[in-house]
């Protein structure tokens, strides 16, 4: 959980080499559908876990939220779905129906979508890139600057591969912060401005990459790369193809890539903290997306709006395995493999890297995923795979408790506010305090 603050932090500006082990879900084959229950049934403690509740309460009477959504289920049981606070500064209560922007939240989600194509068998995991998207064929890597400030570069050693952009190796860069010549670039060109999918290509491809393929983590556009060949192997948009595939099977109302006028009122307003007073103020950023109306190019890396209640379902399908309430979208099979770490040695042995086996935390097919629970200093199981969003939201889930959390909160740039900072990292010892009884 402290490498997701970390990617958090960069998104809003943003083990061992072997995956961890993985146990399905302690439930039926079908798996359980979610169901209102009360904590003791799932073996937490009312009394401890209302903590969660405080302490999110708190940070609401504090000034440092308008308001968030919380929910804990654990075997299909929701045993905690409260809100707080507000949707908008001095504006209405906070409903269970708010509409919130995930960001990368949607990652998993394009993730899933992309695993849908694996099983049909278009696509393999060590496949290169250019099978399928030949506009990046002659990429070149940055070495360094001219005096002029042009970049010195060489050519890519090979291409990137589908696992590799998956698990953001591929070597592309990201854009959202500006310490460092590639992400300056990434920035300065407007690449997640493009207006078509031809045009953030024809940009992509005159970009250099920060590394070769495959030698370093990277947060990236890779997603966004994953969204465009989603696209070119289904012949649909990426958006039809997320509702027809994911969304209805799942009766995910309320997730799409903008918000129509008709529920424009559940939407949750977007602040940022002040950075010497940490005063919210409304964001108005480059961060922050007009979900008023379809986009010109659906973002697989960052572009969805969801409830707290459309994306608990998405996570009790991957948490029963690919299934929810007889849709199947998904085998266990294809979750333990997007669970797993898919990080190389070399990777995970760089000094100054993200992901490690010292740190205890690697990464899979778009999530993080816990691999040594004692050197990550948490109490999520092993194998608990999470990401979140730019706006402060996030998820994880835990196969083995058979449990998942999700935070639902409308901040940008939380890591200003050190209480915010840690506020997914806080959570997961509150809930995991709670938990009791783990047998039952």
């Amino acid at each position: 959980m402290r490498i997701l603050r970390t990617m958090a932090a960069a998104a809003a500006v943003l083990a061992m080499a072997v995956g961890p082990a993985w146990s399905a879900p302690k439930a039926a084959p079908s798996g359980p559908t979610l169901t209102a229950s009360t904590p003791d049934v799932a073996g937490f403690s009312p009394e401890r876990l209302e903590r969660l509740d405080a302490y999110m309460q708190g940070l609401v009477d504090q000034g440092r939220l308008p308001g968030a959504i919380t929910l804990v289920a654990r075997h299909g049981k929701i045993v905690s779905y409260e809100t707080f606070g507000r949707k908008a500064i001095g504006g209405a209560p906070m409903t269970k129906d708010t509409i919130f922007r995930i960001y990368s939240q949607t990652k998993p989600v394009t993730g899933v979508a992309m695993m849908i194509l694996f099983e049909e068998g278009k696509w393999r995991l060590d496949d290169p890139v250019t099978k399928f998207v030949p506009e990046l064929a002659n990429l070149k890597v940055y070495k360094g600057q001219n005096p002029d400030g042009s970049f010195i570069t060489e050519p890519a050693a090979r291409a990137p591969t589908m696992r590799e952009i998956m698990s953001h190796m591929g070597g592309f860069a990201y854009g959202l912060r500006t310490d460092q010549p590639v992400e300056k670039a990434y920035r300065d060109s407007g690449l997640l401005g493009s207006k078509t999918q031809a045009e953030f290509l024809a940009a992509l491809a005159k970009l250099p990459l920060a590394s070769q393929p495959g030698t370093e983590w990277r947060y990236s556009v890779s997603v966004d790369i994953q969204g465009l060949i989603v696209e070119r192997l289904s012949g649909m948009s990426l958006a039809d193809f997320m509702q027809s595939r994911i969304f209805d099977p799942l009766k995910m109302t309320d997730t799409a890539f903008y918000v129509p006028t008709t529920k424009s009122d559940r939407l949750a307003a977007l602040y940022i903290p002040d950075s010497k007073t940490r005063k919210l103020a409304p964001a108005d950023n480059f961060m922050v997306l007009d979900v008023t109306k379809p986009p010109a190019i659906a973002s697989g890396g960052g572009g969805l709006v969801s409830t707290t209640a459309d994306y608990a379902r998405f996570a009790q399908m991957l948490l029963n395995g690919g299934q929810l309430d007889g849709a199947r979208i998904l085998s266990p099979g294809t979750i333990k493999l997007m669970a797993s770490n898919h990080l190389t040695d070399v990777v995970m042995a760089a000094p100054d890297a993200s992901f490690s086996p010292a740190k205890g935390v690697g990464f899979g097919l778009d999530f993080a995923v816990v691999t040594n629970p004692a050197r990550d200093g948490t109490l999520q199981g092993e194998g608990t795979y999470s990401w979140g969003g730019a706006a402060g939201t996030w998820f994880w889930i835990d196969p083995e408790n058979d449990l998942f959390m999700l935070g639902m909160i409308h901040i940008l740039a939380k890591e200003i506010d050190p209480a915010l900072a840690r506020i997914s990292d806080d959570a997961a010892t509150l809930v995991y305090q709670a938990l009791v009884d783990p047998a039952r």
